[in-house]
């Protein structure tokens, strides 16, 4: 006769040995989620890539109409391995609202190197480009910046990108140094650029790795937002199944098998 005793309790051993919590940190714990009227993505395909370009064209044809006329198509940059470009869409319509280019340097040097030099202490580390910010007008397009910026920061995080840089003109400038950028050439202030229709700008860069100490050394007012909220409508996760998914950092050439 068999024993109801001891199949259930086979039963409960079985139902624990597949049993696999997930245990959270004491920080992510801690952290709010914060839902937003829009999702950030990273372009996977042609479709997307026009709705990037679309955004982009408008942004910069409000603030540098001679260089938006260049922007109406997709960039070469934009389809290159060790690109990968960030998508702001509406979730009433699915309308772009913004749009960033992270470009990183591990097949080909970053596109400002076109006019600068960078220092030789960025020389060995794996540095990202960001450019090509674009955002709607209107109220939204702060928020819609902000987290764009946390989107390329998580990006770089998932990326082993040690250093973001960018090149910034008056007065977006400002808002970077905020962020905690610093001028990769402090003596020189602003530099006009070839590739950029020689508009001066600022060469800045983002210790990416130390973010979360420079924010809390400064108490700084978007702290809470950058290391204590949860943004689930941000996914920039790198799936390497198309065309523009194809950036990494110098160092994930030695860590993909842990990562894959």
């Amino acid at each position: 006769m068999n024993n109801p005793h001891i199949a259930t309790t086979r039963s409960t051993h079985l139902a624990q040995a597949n049993f696999h919590p997930t245990i959270r940190t004491e920080s992510e714990i801690d952290m709010k989620v914060e839902w937003l009227p829009f999702t950030v993505r990273l372009v996977r395909n042609e479709e997307d890539l026009f709705k990037a370009v679309q955004i982009r064209h408008s942004a910069y044809a409000r603030h540098m109409p001679l260089v938006a006329e260049t922007l109406k198509t997709p960039e070469k940059t934009d389809t290159e391995d060790g690109v990968a470009i960030l998508l702001a869409e509406s979730k009433i319509d699915g309308t772009p609202i913004g749009s960033v280019r992270i470009q990183s340097n591990r097949y080909r040097p970053l596109s400002l190197e076109k006019s600068v030099q960078l220092p030789n202490w960025l020389k060995d580390l794996s540095l990202a480009q960001v450019s090509r910010f674009g955002v709607a007008k209107g109220t939204i397009g702060r928020l819609v910046k902000m987290i764009l910026v946390k989107g390329c920061l998580q990006y770089s995080k998932e990326n082993y990108i040690d250093w973001d840089v960018i090149a910034a003109r008056a007065p977006l400038d400002r808002t970077y140094r905020q962020l905690t950028y610093q001028d990769i050439f402090p003596e020189a202030g602003y530099i006009p650029l070839p590739h950029m229709d020689n508009v001066p700008h600022r060469i800045m860069g983002f210790e990416v790795a130390t973010c979360a100490e420079r924010l809390t050394a400064m108490k700084h007012p978007l702290l809470d937002f950058f290391t204590h909220t949860q943004h689930p409508d941000i996914d920039v996760t790198n799936r390497r199944t198309k065309t523009y998914l194809h950036a990494d950092s110098k160092n994930s050439r030695q860590t993909n098998s842990l990562v894959s």
